[in-house]
């Protein structure tokens, strides 16, 4: 659920709103029962799009059907296995399940290519004047296997360089 908060947003807004949606209930982070009884409009106070909170009450409808696993069952299966369960929720997209690898199933060889940092710091690490098409992120990112996860974490920091911003300026 975390994920979704994250979506197209910044990781400071992304914050924000798993920390009041935190508040709505006592400080812990709610069970699907709890985010079932939660109407969209609640879930829109605390930062979430209408879209978004039909997400999260689709996520909490698959916990109880089953759809979802638990933390502990997800731990015990394979990626594209994960992938392709989640991915069939409303909503989820590869990326989204990909952030639930890396940052709660804590998997160490994720490379999410569909995200735009990544691209962008694929495309600086290799000199790139464009941005690669996707069949090249994906040779790309194999020369980073086992550890995809450590390279993307080192991808995303590179954006922060100050040589990445001429960077940007040269290549355009």
């Amino acid at each position: 659920m975390r994920a979704v908060a994250y979506q197209q947003l910044t990781t400071r807004a992304g914050d924000a709103m798993v920390a009041k949606l935190l508040r709505v209930h006592g400080d812990v982070f709610p069970t699907p029962e709890q985010i079932l009884a939660c109407s969209t409009d609640t879930l829109r106070q605390c930062g979430f799009s209408a879209r978004k909170a039909d997400t999260l009450h689709g996520i909490a409808q698959g916990a109880l059907s089953g759809l979802v696993p638990s933390l502990e069952q997800a731990a015990e299966r394979d990626d594209d296995t994960l992938i392709q369960q989640l991915t069939s929720l409303k909503g989820i997209g590869r990326w989204t399940v990909e952030m639930f690898l890396i940052y709660s199933l804590e998997r160490t060889d994720i490379m999410p290519l569909d995200d735009l940092g990544i691209r962008q710091g694929l495309r600086y690490v290799y000199d790139l004047q464009d941005m690669p098409k996707p069949r090249d992120l994906q040779a790309l990112s194999l020369q980073c296997q086992p550890y995809r996860t450590v390279a993307s974490w080192y991808l995303w920091r590179a954006l922060e360089l100050p040589a990445y911003q001429s960077f940007k300026l040269t290549h355009r």
